[in-house]
């Protein structure tokens, strides 16, 4: 899976940019604020969901025109080729088309696997549980793209059971349909959330890698998740009396959260040093795109923001040999070509500069 070429206009600090590539990983470098990131985040577009930024359309704009923008590119995937457009005018919800054809945003979770590890990131094991499902999710995603469409089910039946328990409406009839949703789409979620860790520890166990391997385990807290709808459904109506005290849902895989060890030490991933933590999600990440390639038969999208800047130089030629064997087109940003001299001609350089307001990307 690779993209053949990129157009972005208006998109970020980028006014427009287009750049041909082939199936070899992409090294971007440049000075700090002239756009690289942006790149990465258009290219996060390209799976469901609002990015690696998780920014509104609005946001998405360049300042200060604020004419809304748009993204286009040539994706081939699973022996297949398809022209995606992305566009958002004046703020309003992103267009999607394919080939064409205008189709919602979770159809492309049929055509793109597309991972990501950021800077922000960084912290995900000692921060909260909301920012460890969401990496959880993406990963999950990246398996099932059904689950784009179970999430979005989850939280909407979710939402409004959340709004009559804040209006402390007792009346069952009015939760019963909500319920029903909540615990159809749930156990689905949980269920694929399941099947994604076990992916992750096939993948992990069979691989020879230089990063440490992580033992994770999905925590619900004092609720043990149902696997049957029904019984889900029915531990949402017993719990009715509680949730109208707290005034909102409080049992469900919205409440999972995510725990990981270092396996070698056994020891809890929040307690690790800077360097492990980030070792510990590079592993995951590359375990994530060989259990896809072994999937599905191609490598997916792997976008890898300022990746080198954190890895001493023997992870970082660690790191770069993984890529290349897996054979994926991993998007990587850093300051100078020096951090990517490990990788030497297995990969195209583009160089991004800032020039009178706009930033052009050269072939180096």
């Amino acid at each position: 899976m690779y993209l053949s070429d990129l157009t972005l206009s208006h998109f970020r600090s980028h006014k427009l940019m287009r750049i041909s590539l082939d199936e070899r990983p992409v090294a971007i470098f440049g000075s700090n604020g002239t756009g690289k990131t942006n790149i990465l985040e258009a290219v996060s577009l390209l799976s469901p969901g609002r990015g690696l930024r998780r920014a509104s359309a609005f946001d998405m704009a360049r300042r200060p025109e604020a004419l809304g923008w748009k993204l286009t590119s040539v994706l081939h995937s699973f022996r297949q080729m398809h022209e995606i457009e992305i566009e958002s005018e004046k703020g309003a919800t992103r267009q999607v088309k394919i080939d064409g054809k205008s189709k919602a945003q979770t159809a492309l979770g049929q055509i793109a696997r597309v991972l990501w590890l950021i800077p922000s990131m960084d912290r995900l094991w000692i921060e909260g549980a909301e920012g460890r499902r969401r990496f959880l999710d993406r990963m999950t995603l990246s398996f099932m793209p059904d689950h784009a469409q179970a999430s979005l089910d989850y939280d909407k039946a979710m939402r409004e059971r959340n709004r009559l328990l804040k209006e402390m409406i007792r009346d069952p009839h009015w939760y019963s349909a909500l319920e029903a949703c909540m615990a159809e789409s749930g156990t689905k979620i949980h269920a694929n959330r399941l099947d994604a860790l076990a992916e992750l520890e096939q993948a992990q166990a069979i691989a020879e890698t230089s990063f440490p391997k992580a033992t994770l385990t999905l925590l619900q807290g004092d609720f043990a998740m149902p696997d049957d709808p029904v019984e889900f459904q029915q531990a949402l109506a017993e719990n009715r009396t509680h949730d109208l005290a707290a005034g909102r849902t409080l049992r469900g895989p919205h409440r999972a959260d995510l725990y990981g060890v270092y396996a070698a030490k056994n020891f809890p991933a929040k307690d690790c040093s800077t360097g492990e933590q980030k070792a510990l999600l590079v592993s995951l990440i590359l375990a994530n795109a060989r259990a896809l390639t072994t999937r599905f038969g191609a490598p997916p999208l792997l976008l890898l923001d300022e990746v080198a800047a954190h890895l001493d130089a023997n992870r970082r030629k660690a790191l770069y040999n993984e890529i290349s064997v897996l054979g994926t087109q991993a998007w990587m940003t850093g300051t100078g070509p020096e951090l990517f001299d490990h990788l030497g001609d297995r990969a195209q350089y583009f160089h991004v500069s800032e020039l009178e307001g706009t930033n052009p990307i050269n072939l180096s």
